[in-house]
């Protein structure tokens, strides 16, 4: 119970409507205690009213109007003139002297806390004023055993009541609380086991409906955020199943390659000139085809191999990469430029940056056959700031909107009707590997730039 939201919320309401009750007790203690004193003074008038109206009366009747009073003198001032109107022996001497004419809140309640803890019988001369103006001042003797009794038990009332009311108070808030506060939140508990026991389960995300404005913002939070993993864990399901596709795909493929490949090497024995200048390259496409299957196969996940560096000359790769693409433009108007010194060499892996720079270029090549005009792809590479640059250019009408925003994720990327959107993710985990990065310098109507920096040295090299 102590270790329950409802439980707490009950102690914690007692204990406070007992301290409430504790500030409202001293204050009505001192009331209680002027009142008493007040009823004193007004007892002591009336019986010496008695004395006022006959000069003389037997000392039995005087005792019983002084035991009816409670008090043992009565002086009364009238028409300037003090007189000892009723008088009996003290049992002590006069101990203090309070005056109710003038006492403010702060006096009676230090009178009043004083007179309570203060457990010896005591004398006391009390002064008032006399009611209904029947005199200038009225002034009384009196013992404080009786005032402290009647403050005990009234006080032990008050204290009763207040522990009646508090416990009252807390019963009701305790239910109201598990009705707003402990039921909703175990249902949202409970909803977050079952969502928990089978998160990819789309019925299992909870519907917010609490009525309390806080509870509902954070199931309407705890709704989203389910939302957004049954979609991603969806997606890793998708992205499973697709590299299984792709690793028996892969598999076939290369043995329909290998294939390809052997009939290749007598196709460069023909003695067509054109043959001969274009079989190396076909044989160097059919290989690096084989290998991408192989390394599919040989992984069966999608991070790549850590690239094996050499050195490697960019204006023969970049060279290889146009060849290829010059044969798929077709019809198209687009020429291809290169501004990369002859003797550059930079140090990298010769297959993955083929792989990266052929899908920039076409990338490139695609967005501006879509156009259905003339335009140009340009490769520009130079040394600066201790790494290489390299910039693949093109005229071509830019990336769209949602291209932009999804650049390097998966399936979300796509800037082409039906493309995946894994070309640019695969090139930047590449580039990646080697130590440096892709960006895309600017895209727009006037084209798009994309720059490649692998830095100088061994890949990881700081």
């Amino acid at each position: 119970m102590l270790n329950t939201l409802s439980g707490r919320f009950l102690i914690l309401t007692t204990v406070f409507v007992m301290l409430a009750e504790v500030l409202i007790f001293v204050p009505s203690i001192a009331r209680f205690r002027e009142d008493y004193l007040l009823l004193r003074l007004e007892r002591a008038q009336i019986a010496s009213l008695a004395l006022l109206a006959d000069d003389m009366i037997s000392e039995d009747l005087e005792e019983e109007l002084l035991r009816n009073a409670e008090v043992f003198n009565v002086v009364l001032r009238r028409d300037e003139a003090r007189q000892l109107v009723l008088s009996s022996p003290l049992p002590h001497p006069i101990d203090a002297t309070f005056d109710l004419r003038g006492a403010g809140p702060v006096v009676l309640i230090r009178d009043a806390m004083a007179r309570l803890f203060d457990p010896q019988p005591r004398v006391i001369r009390l002064i008032g004023y006399p009611t209904n103006s029947a005199g200038v001042l009225i002034e009384v003797t009196m013992e404080t055993a009786p005032l402290r009794m009647a403050m005990i038990d009234y006080g032990l009332r008050i204290l009763a009541l207040s522990a009646v009311i508090s416990i009252f108070t807390a019963v009701l808030l305790f239910l109201a609380v598990r009705a707003f506060l402990v039921k909703p939140i175990k249902r949202l508990v409970g909803d977050m086991q079952a969502y928990a026991a089978a998160p990819e389960d789309a019925r299992n995300i909870h519907a917010p409906r609490a009525g309390v404005t806080e509870l509902r913002e954070a199931e309407e939070a705890l709704s989203m955020m389910q939302t957004q993993l049954t979609g991603a864990l969806k997606q890793k399901e998708r992205l499973a199943q697709l590299g299984a596709a792709v690793a028996k795909i892969s598999h076939d493929l290369r043995n329909i390659l290998t294939s390809a490949q052997l009939f290749t090497d007598r196709i460069e024995m023909s003695e067509d000139p054109t043959v001969r200048r274009m079989a190396p390259k076909l044989v160097g496409s059919i290989s690096r085809a084989v290998s991408l299957c192989e390394s599919t196969l040989k992984f069966g996940r999608a991070e790549e191999p850590a690239p094996s560096l050499s050195e490697i000359k960019l204006w023969d790769l970049v060279d290889d990469v146009f060849e290829a693409e010059r044969l798929a433009v077709g019809e198209a108007e687009i020429s291809f430029a290169e501004d990369i010194p002859a003797s550059l060499m930079l140090r990298a892996d010769a297959e993955q940056l083929y792989r990266v720079i052929s899908n920039l270029v076409r990338n490139a090549r695609q967005a501006i056959e879509a156009t259905r005009q003339a335009g140009e792809i340009a490769v520009r590479a130079r040394e600066a700031d201790g790494q290489w640059l390299i910039d693949v250019a093109d005229t071509g009408p830019g990336l769209p909107p949602k291209a932009r925003e999804h650049l390097f994720t998966a399936f979300q990327g796509g800037a082409r009707k039906g493309g995946a959107g894994l070309g640019l993710v695969i090139s930047a985990e590449l580039i990646r590997g080697h130590g440096g990065r892709l960006d895309l310098l600017e895209t727009g109507e006037a084209g798009t730039t994309f720059r490649i920096c692998l830095p100088m040295g061994d890949a990881g090299d700081p």
